[in-house]
């Protein structure tokens, strides 16, 4: 019997080796994936007041090159103010994504995830730097009918700008503390 027993302690130790293999695999597997996404957070950059206000100042070059440039498509077209502005909000995107793209593009990056890369980093900044401006612009009096030979259009669209630019920056900073909007366009400056 004792011969017995011991081959069936043997037995069961031999059958649970390998479930006890496959048991320490899945760890191992779980550790590894938990490492990696444990490593992929200690890379998000510190979300400092500076990186904020770098990555809103980016985004405003755009938006401000896009928003003069419909303002001056506008007037020089003698649209209305509705497609002036629709027109100086696209410009303000596409200007804003292709500043972004040009970063991202040097960094040997194909264009599609370049682009993906742009579009997660700058959507939710140039649309609340945008609605910020343009609602400035549209409460301020009078500012939706100066022309670009207004003293009041270039003052109203400078105020609006510094204003969404005090609003945008918070917005991007907690962005990058969560390793979203310009903490991705960081990855591909290294």
């Amino acid at each position: 019997m004792g011969a017995v027993m011991q081959h069936e302690t043997h037995g069961a130790h031999s059958a649970h080796a390998p479930h006890s293999a496959h048991e320490a695999h899945e760890a191992h597997e779980a550790l590894s994936a938990h490492s990696a996404h444990g490593h992929h957070h200690a890379h998000a950059p510190a979300a400092t007041w500076a990186m904020a206000a770098q990555a809103t100042l980016h985004c405003l070059t755009g938006c401000a090159i896009g928003e003069v440039l419909g303002m001056v498509v506008g007037t020089a077209f003698g649209w209305g103010n509705l497609p002036t502005m629709i027109t100086a909000i696209a410009l303000a995107f596409f200007f804003g994504y292709s500043l972004t793209l040009r970063g991202v593009l040097k960094a040997d990056v194909d264009f599609r995830t370049a682009l993906r890369v742009a579009l997660a980093a700058d959507t939710l900044s140039i649309a609340v730097m945008e609605l910020i401006d343009n609602g400035v612009i549209l409460v301020w009096p009078s500012a939706m009918d100066a022309t670009l030979g207004d003293a009041l259009f270039w003052i109203s669209l400078a105020v609006s700008f510094v204003i969404a630019f005090t609003v945008t920056t918070p917005v991007n900073k907690w962005m990058i503390g969560r390793g979203k909007g310009h903490a991705v366009v960081h990855r591909y400056h290294h």
